[in-house]
């Protein structure tokens, strides 16, 4: 019975053996169970974090083209700004020359206007003058119609008087020419 006994003992030797690596499979299959449902949370935590981030892209994306939007329309408004400021700038290039040119006419205008001040005293003065001459001219004209009219006056008086001495010379002729038919 010995052969029977220790073919016992080799079998349940072999069973203790079977239920240790059984109870060590046991072990290493629930260690590998927790690691499992631990990779599985993992996962579904990461494929969370995964669809939050898509989430995230999707929103940066759309802020992205909002931004390139903005973007294009703040550079088209620059364009403009600029375009505009190009031409204030022409603008005021033009009226800068405009009124250079205007102070040149006022500059000249200035001095004809100071040059027609002193013809124009020039010519008041000249007309005082003359003004002046001109009433003594007038005096002496009244005084010379005066005298004219008076020289008239004698020249009627004279005029008439030769005209009676003339008709007394005729007369004394007409006398004297009877006078000497007479004789």
């Amino acid at each position: 019975m010995s052969g029977g006994y220790s073919s016992i003992d080799a079998v349940k030797k072999k069973i203790k053996v079977l239920q240790e690596q059984a109870e060590e499979a046991e072990d290493r299959a629930a260690k590998l169970q927790k690691e499992v449902e631990k990779e599985k949370r993992c996962r579904e935590e990461a494929e969370v974090e995964m669809t939050a981030l898509c989430r995230r892209l999707q929103l940066s994306e759309d802020n992205l083209d909002q931004a390139q939007g903005e973007l294009c329309c703040a550079l088209k408004k620059l364009e403009e700004v600029e375009r505009v400021a190009d031409e204030s700038e022409r603008d005021k290039k033009v009226i800068e020359n405009t009124a250079l040119k205007n102070e040149e006419k006022i500059e000249k205008l200035e001095y004809q206007l100071k040059e027609a001040k002193a013809i124009a005293e020039e010519a008041d003065c000249k007309y005082e003058e003359i003004a002046r001459k001109l009433v003594m001219v007038e005096g002496e004209l009244e005084r010379a119609e005066e005298r004219a009219g008076q020289g008239q006056s004698k020249v009627r008086r004279l005029e008439e008087q030769l005209r009676s001495f003339d008709q007394s010379m005729k007369s004394l002729q007409a006398s004297e020419d009877k006078v000497l038919r007479v004789t």
